[in-house]
């Protein structure tokens, strides 16, 4: 990229229309697209919508300033029409879509972009790039925390994944619930809490287990986690004790049956009157592995490789699609990838409080009622941002979402999709 601008994150093929459409005289015409997923991952019971705040900022910045312009006639973009539309592209319509947290559905709209075609189909990657990675984050990170149930999970992906998609990834872990990151760079944007331990090496450094639980209790209290599965685990407990006394904060395990040693782990611990000494268990565990520790007298869990890339769905499968066209809708038929015309309107429909449908229809067909959330708010209102908020406003939100579905929907086995996509209010009350 150059400078700060964010233009560069497009795919040549946006560029491309772009150029033909100004040729063709179609430039202007007004746009709907909309970002939806046709199905969920396999087996998945519902999507998260994270990502949004990252876009809302992402679009600020998205401008073709002299540098940008030069990279691409470097590139061969040398149409003059074209680059002298982009040397003054600015987005001056409307985004709407679903807040940052909500769950989603097959067909859920949740973005949409009503612009001119040349405003609007050059947002495509960067819409896309961003909404399917921290979604997909942000879905498992979901499944993890509703395994763990009261006890905290702590993001500690950074290793595992780009170094910019890390920082990504530890903001859409906050959203559906982690506690906390180790990445520094997520803290400091983000203001999400960082925590962290200490690696094998630490305590392979010195020259025994004693002189590095001696070294980090001193440098960094009583209150600190020591690793204790470097070489035998119930010798470094009773070491980890008599250095720090029962006040110790916490244990770190990180290999072998985590839910077995725990079980010892915690009866030493209390044989040693270190009763409050928290277990804080790691070692690529992703959301199977969580439930299956339900039982095991664990505190806490740290979680890396899965969570940043999905637990096995890297990306939400969002698509960008064109619906609308001068207020005619408008849709491909492609076999298997058939389109939807119209814009499209979507509310959740509750039963006593407990959501039972996500109904989509075309814009103007449904209306909100005692028994219809509406889902599609204000993000960008002619070319000005409204929709930037605290990230705990989207924790918080994904809380209620969550709360909302039945619980089948936090059941870990794979299943269709918690709520079933309908067309109309009327289809839900019959």
């Amino acid at each position: 990229m150059t400078g700060t601008s964010t233009a560069l994150l497009t795919d040549r093929y946006e560029l491309t229309m772009l150029e033909a459409a100004l040729a063709s005289g179609t430039a202007h015409r007004h746009c709907v697209f909309e970002a939806f997923a046709r199905t969920l991952p396999a087996g998945r019971r519902y999507g998260v919508v994270a990502g949004t705040g990252r876009l809302l900022q992402a679009l600020a910045d998205f401008r073709f300033d002299e540098p940008t312009l030069v990279a691409l006639e470097q590139q061969g973009f040398h149409e003059t029409r074209a680059l002298e539309h982009l040397a003054s592209w600015r987005f001056t319509g409307d985004i709407r879509g679903y807040a940052e947290g909500e769950c989603f559905f097959p067909d859920s709209p949740i973005l949409q972009v009503e612009a001119s075609f040349a405003e609007a189909v050059v947002l495509e990657t960067l819409v896309l790039s961003i909404l399917n990675h921290d979604s997909a984050v942000a879905a498992a990170a979901s499944r993890m925390t509703a395994a763990a149930g009261h006890r905290p999970c702590i993001e500690m992906g950074s290793r595992r994944t780009h170094e910019r998609a890390a920082v990504a990834a530890a903001r859409a872990a906050y959203v559906a619930g982690f506690a906390a990151t180790s990445n520094l760079a997520a803290g400091a944007q983000y203001g999400i809490p960082t925590a962290g331990t200490a690696a094998h090496a630490f305590t392979l450094v010195h020259d025994d287990e004693r002189s590095a639980f001696a070294a980090q209790v001193a440098t960094l209290g009583r209150e600190t986690t020591l690793l204790i599965d470097t070489f035998d685990v119930e010798t470094a407990v009773r070491t980890a004790v008599e250095v720090a006394g029962p006040e110790l904060g916490a244990v770190r395990l990180d290999s072998g049956d985590l839910g077995a040693t725990a079980v010892e782990v915690r009866e030493l611990l209390d044989c040693l009157g270190a009763t409050s000494t928290r277990i804080v268990v790691t070692s690529d565990l992703d959301e199977h592995a969580i439930a299956s520790l339900a039982v095991a007298p664990v505190d806490s869990y740290g979680v890396g490789t899965s969570l940043v890339t999905g637990s096995g769905a890297p990306t939400a499968g969002l698509v960008y699609k064109l619906v609308s066209v001068d207020g005619r809708p408008v849709a491909k038929r492609s076999t298997g990838k058939e389109g939807r015309g119209g814009r499209a309107w979507a509310g959740r429909a509750l039963r006593d409080g407990v959501a039972v449908a996500e109904v989509v229809g075309r814009h103007g067909d449904l209306r909100p009622g005692p028994t219809l959330r509406p889902l599609l708010v204000d993000l960008v209102v002619g070319g000005e941002a409204v929709g930037m908020e605290p990230l705990e406003a989207a924790r918080d939100r994904h809380a209620a979402s969550l709360a909302e579905l039945s619980p089948r929907a936090r059941q870990l086995q794979r299943g269709e999709p918690a709520l079933p996509t309908v067309g109309s209010i009327e289809e839900v009350e019959t």
